[in-house]
């Protein structure tokens, strides 16, 4: 008998009162792109929404993997920044949560996968700071505008020697980018991956070091928008798919 595929926890944000029809109250969501590829790559899914009871170490303990999804803004005052009013969506649980989450996956050896704000999200519990309105930043090419719904696809580079080049198999990769913020200080003990043609930072990961082999990548496009004809996108979903079941049956 083929054993059940690895369970993949996903981060929720909060839905709004007004968000869904006919729901009375608010809940918590996870766009179905996410799932959908999760799914694709044999992996099953559960949604971890903030507020949860227990330590971020025993909530992952469930779970043979991570993804921190897209989303609203973190807060600025989480890298040591004053808001400005360029700033949506904003959720402090949220913000808390998700860093308390990637944080004890790299203390646990869980792998992950941080997409568009969950790689900020990953830059900032690493000590990183983010740019906070990058049509604010001169010679940057368009990331599209999350807030208007607009989409850029443009190249992103990927350097030898990385996590996220073994993972997709090419060193240049079409992606579907909407953000408006972007890392700016990168992490500590976080390398870069990836940059698109302008210099910006695209891709993070966590290095293996000697007695580790971390799986945590951060990109900062969305591949999950891509990925269903895309399989240089698709393998991100496939990789940690695989490297949660290969940890899981070791």
């Amino acid at each position: 008998m083929t054993p059940p595929g690895p369970m993949i926890a996903v981060a929720a944000y909060h839905l709004a009162n007004d968000r869904v029809a006919r729901w009375p109250q608010g809940g918590y969501g996870v766009p179905a792109p996410y799932i959908d590829r999760v799914r694709a790559a044999g992996g099953r899914t559960a949604i971890l929404a903030p507020g949860e009871p227990g330590t971020p170490e025993d909530l992952l303990a469930a779970f043979d993997g991570l993804i921190l999804v897209g989303g609203g803004d973190v807060d600025p005052r989480r890298y040591g920044a004053e808001p400005g009013d360029t700033l949506y969506g904003v959720e402090p649980d949220r913000d808390g949560f998700e860093i308390a989450l990637i944080r004890a996956a790299a203390g646990t050896g869980r792998p992950a996968l941080c997409i568009c704000r969950g790689m900020q999200v990953l830059n900032v519990a690493f000590g990183g700071t983010l740019h906070q309105h990058l049509p604010a930043v001169p010679g940057l090419l368009p990331h599209g505008v999350p807030v208007d719904e607009t989409e850029a696809l443009h190249d992103v580079d990927l350097d030898d020697a990385t996590i996220v080049r073994e993972t997709v198999g090419s060193p240049r990769v079409s992606c579907s980018s909407h953000h408006h913020q972007g890392v700016d200080r990168v992490g500590k003990g976080l390398r870069v991956a990836g940059r698109s043609g302008d210099g910006l930072v695209e891709a993070i990961e966590v290095p293996p070091t000697a007695g580790s082999e971390a799986w945590i990548l951060g990109v900062q496009w969305h591949p999950e928008d891509t990925a269903g004809h895309d399989p240089a996108q698709q393998a991100l979903f496939d990789g940690l798919v695989r490297r949660a079941a290969l940890d899981r049956d070791r």
